[in-house]
C-alpha cells in the first residue's frame, strides 16, 4: 500500500494500522467485485489489474461510466455518503483490488491532514475529469466524440498506443453511439490512414488530423 499514490508520504504506523485493517480481493476477469444497490463497505484500491464501473443502460444494458487502473482509488462517494452503490463494479481482467473498510480509513483521516488533502485531491481530480468527459460526450458527432476520446487516452504527443478498456460495445456505449456506428467510426479512421486497428488496440498514426477530426484545432483557434 505503501507505493499507492493515495498514501504517499503517510507514516510506517499508520499504513500498517490501515493495511491490518484491509482486505485483499482477488478477482478474475467478469468477477463482480459490488452491485448497484449494495451498501458500501468502504473504499477500494486497484493494485493491479483494472475495474470496469457499468450504470443502467436501456431496459438491459450496461453502459461505461470509468474504468478505475493501477494505483486509483474508487467507491470514496458512496463511502462517504453512506448511500447505495450507483453503477456495478466488474474486473475488466484479472485484478487484484484492496478494501479499505469505512471505519479504519475515517479513523486514519481524523488524526492525519495528509491522507484527508490527498482524498480532497483524488476527489477533485475525478470531477475534473468527469466534467471533461461530460463536455466531450455531449458536444460534437459521433466522430468528433470518438476522435476526442482517442485524443484524451492515447498520450501526449506523437504517436500513441491505447487499448479499449473494455469491450468496444461498452465503449460505444460511454460515447453515446452504438456499437455497429463505433466500429464504422473506427474503420473510417483507419481507412483514412488516422490510426491503425488491431483487436481492442489501437494506435495513433496521425494526431494532427485526429485532432482535427475531434475539433480541437477549431476550439484552440476560438480560444
Amino acid at each position: 500500500m505503501r507505493h499507492q499514490p493515495l498514501f504517499k508520504g503517510l507514516e510506517p504506523a499508520s499504513l500498517a494500522r490501515l493495511a491490518e485493517a484491509a482486505v485483499r480481493r482477488n478477482l478474475p476477469r467478469s468477477d463482480v467485485l459490488f452491485r448497484r444497490g449494495d451498501l458500501p463497505a468502504g473504499m477500494y484500491v486497484v493494485v493491479f489489474g483494472s475495474i470496469q464501473l457499468l450504470a443502467p443502460h436501456g431496459v438491459r444494458g450496461k453502459r461505461l461510466t470509468g474504468v478505475v487502473r493501477a494505483g486509483q482509488s474508487f467507491g470514496e462517494p458512496v463511502m462517504f455518503l453512506q448511500r447505495p452503490a450507483m453503477v456495478d463494479a466488474v474486473a475488466a481482467e484479472d485484478s487484484l483490488v484492496v478494501q479499505l473498510p469505512r471505519e479504519a480509513l475515517l479513523a486514519l483521516v481524523d488524526e492525519n491532514p495528509l491522507l484527508a488533502r490527498q482524498l480532497l485531491a483524488t476527489l477533485s481530480e475525478r470531477v475534473e475529469k468527469l466534467v471533461n468527459e461530460l463536455a466531450r460526450q455531449s458536444g460534437g458527432s459521433g466522430r468528433a466524440r470518438l476522435a476526442s476520446y482517442l485524443l484524451a487516452h492515447s498520450g501526449a504527443a506523437g504517436a500513441g498506443e491505447l487499448a479499449l478498456p473494455a469491450s468496444k460495445a461498452s465503449v460505444a456505449s460511454q460515447l453515446n453511439v452504438t456499437p455497429e456506428h463505433f466500429s464504422r467510426l473506427l474503420h473510417e479512421l483507419a481507412a483514412d490512414g488516422v490510426l491503425a486497428i488491431e483487436g481492442r488496440r489501437v494506435r495513433v498514426l496521425d494526431r494532427d488530423r485526429l485532432a482535427a477530426a475531434a475539433g480541437t484545432h477549431r476550439r484552440r483557434r476560438a480560444q
